[in-house]
This record gives C-alpha cells, structure tokens and sequence, in this order.
C-alpha cells in the first residue's frame, strides 16, 4: 500500500527532475548544430573566390597557421571561444576593401555572409565567462598575433594579388582548425 505524502515527494522529485532536462535541453539546443556544420561549402567558395587565373609567386616570410593551436587540444572550454575568434578574425580580414580587388565578389560576398552568420551562432552559443585563457599557453593571444603577422604581411607586399592569395590559402586552414575545435 502506497503512503500518499511519499507519492507526493516523488511525483516533486519526478517534476523537478524532468524541469530540469527540459531547461537543459532548451539551453543546449541553440549549440547542437553547430558540431554538424559541414566546412565544405565555406571551403568551395575559397576556391571560388581565386580569379581565374594566379600567378605563381614566392612571398617571404608569410604566416601560417600557428602549431601550437593545431597540436595542441585546448579544453572543451576554450574551443568554442577559440572558434569564434577565428571566424571574427577571418571576417575582419576577409571583408575588408583591398580584398575586393582580387577576388570575385559573388562568392566572397556569401563566404562573408557565412561568416557573419557562423559568428552569430558562435556569439549566442557561448556563456559570457567564456574562458579563454587557460592553459599553458593564452589561446587568444596566439590567435589574435596570427591575424596580426597576416596583416603585416599584407601591408609589407602591398596587399598584392599574390599576397591575398596567400590570405585565401591560408584562412581554408583556419575553417579546418575551426571545424576541428567546434567538434
């Protein structure tokens, strides 16, 4: 025989319990799909952004991706927050205007439209603490010197068709590692 204040408690329990998944399913839908994002349409409009025709060139000295972000596994923590400040880099660098001059504008317009929408997603999925910092070594800091070397060597070759190329070549790593840190 059941003794009814019990049946209650757990009828409580039982409530509170399922509130609970409910709120945490609600809170972690917004992020789910952000793991299924497939990098390949952002990778074909790359190449599609290339003119037609592009001249071997030698640069010196350009940047490429940092190692110590492409071996090192950061904390599920910092991958999140490490992926959005990748993709606003990219943005920044990719939309701006001595870009326009080498590259078809259809297809870099809509990488750019990508762009702003996988940032807005990110933005919405991270809490505001988002930690970054952690670890041997500040993920940020190494994140933003990268974009800062691409810039530097943008000014230093002028912002030249070759240069760019470069740029275009080297942000395909980029939504790689990205893919690679959101999953």
């Amino acid at each position: 025989m059941a003794v009814p204040g019990r049946a209650q408690t757990c009828l409580r329990h039982s409530t509170l319990a399922l509130l609970l998944l409910i709120v945490a399913l609600a809170t972690s839908l917004p992020c789910h799909h952000l793991r299924t994002h497939d990098p390949a349409d952002a990778l074909q409009l790359l190449q599609d952004m290339a003119p037609s025709t592009t001249q071997l060139c030698h640069l010196q000295d350009p940047p490429f991706f940092p190692d110590t972000l492409l071996r090192n596994n950061l904390h599920p923590q910092q991958a999140a927050p490490a992926a959005l400040r990748i993709l606003q880099h990219l943005f920044h660098t990719l939309s701006r205007s001595s870009s326009n001059q080498h590259w078809h504008s259809q297809p870099r317009n809509q990488l750019l439209n990508q762009l702003q929408h996988r940032i807005h997603q990110l933005e919405h999925c991270l809490p505001d603490n988002a930690p970054l910092r952690k670890g041997p070594r500040n993920s940020l800091l190494t994140i933003n010197k990268y974009f800062r070397d691409i810039h530097l060597f943008l000014h230093a070759h002028h912002h030249s068709a070759c240069a760019w190329d470069h740029v275009r070549l080297e942000a395909r790593v980029c939504f790689q590692q990205v893919d690679r840190l959101i999953r």
